[in-house]
């Protein structure tokens, strides 16, 4: 039932922002008519694929936390309430240490009921951020382990990574629109002139050769989405280790190789995506595999 309602939730959210941007499009509209318009000089394409690309993208970097916390019913946690659960007491502890040495606002931290062993980091800066774990990740690792996740997320905080995976979406999304568009646009100059009456051809078809160079780019662009998102995994592990240590960001590194080992079966392969255990490293993997991961740790930096 969590599940459908995160989907759901997820579905909502982005209707929400599409349906926000569109007034906003049309509020531009207003004032500057005709300079949205898809098929005009290659200006107005620009503008119009930038609003697109980058609106979407940065509405929902804003409301982050909030649609984070709605979806998971996250259950946020304060120096008091963790008082008497160890695990916790660990989780808001080593929040609060790094937040303090690189003078920055606590973030939330919460937890949210869940088997599986998760937690992630969201928020539109590194003032307004949130960390949230599983209560399935609280139950299958050891303090030191969860010291090592924690850090993670917090290097993925400190290091702007949502700001600046948001910024790389929104280049990529105009890109996309804008080559679509001019990729089509040359595919129906071509094919009107092979048409005896000089007609264009209709409305579905130009649609179809749309979606069919949309998917393309949209291939390509991931290539490029796939690339930043295994290098900041890198770069927040070593900043784990540095928070933390490099034994706590092996341990839970190895603690989840060892689960997926025992527990590899198509369903919990499904349920390991935050930290995308199963993954190899591939042109379209988010994550580098832990295999490489916990050998960047050991192997090529000098870390305490």
């Amino acid at each position: 039932m969590q599940f459908f309602k995160r989907i759901f939730f997820f579905l909502l959210t982005n209707m929400a922002v599409l349906a926000l941007l569109s007034i906003v499009m049309s509020v531009i509209n207003i004032f500057y008519p005709g300079i949205l318009a898809s098929n005009g000089g290659i200006v107005q394409l620009l503008i119009y694929a930038a609003i697109l690309g980058f609106g979407g993208s940065f509405i929902s970097l804003l409301i982050s936390r909030w649609s984070a916390k709605k979806a998971y019913n996250i259950v946020l946690i304060d120096a008091w309430s963790v008082s008497g659960n160890i695990k916790l007491q660990s989780v808001w502890n080593t929040v609060e240490r790094i937040a303090q040495a690189k003078n920055i606002t606590m973030p939330e931290v919460g937890y949210y009921e869940s088997a599986e062993p998760n937690a992630f980091a969201t928020g539109s800066s590194k003032n307004k951020s949130l960390v949230a774990v599983s209560t399935g990740l609280l139950e299958q690792m050891e303090k030191n382990e969860i010291e090592g996740v924690i850090g993670h997320e917090m290097a993925h905080i400190l290091n702007g990574d949502m700001v600046t995976l948001t910024l790389i979406q929104g280049v990529m999304n105009t890109f996309v629109i804008v080559l679509t568009h001019l990729a089509t646009r040359a595919v129906v100059a071509v094919l009107a002139k092979d048409e005896e009456d000089g007609e264009t051809i209709g409305y579905f078809a130009q649609l179809g050769i749309s979606m069919v160079f949309q998917i393309i780019f949209w291939l390509l662009a991931s290539f490029v989405i796939m690339w930043f998102s295994r290098i900041r995994e890198y770069r927040a592990d070593i900043g784990g280790a540095e928070f933390t240590s490099r034994s706590s960001m092996v341990a839970w590194l190895k603690r989840l190789q060892k689960m997926t080992k025992i527990e590899h079966t198509p369903q919990n392969d499904a349920k390991m995506t935050a930290f995308m255990i199963n993954e190899p490293d591939s042109w379209l993997s988010t994550h580098p595999s832990l295999t490489n991961r916990i050998k960047a740790l050991e192997e090529n930096y000098k870390l305490v």
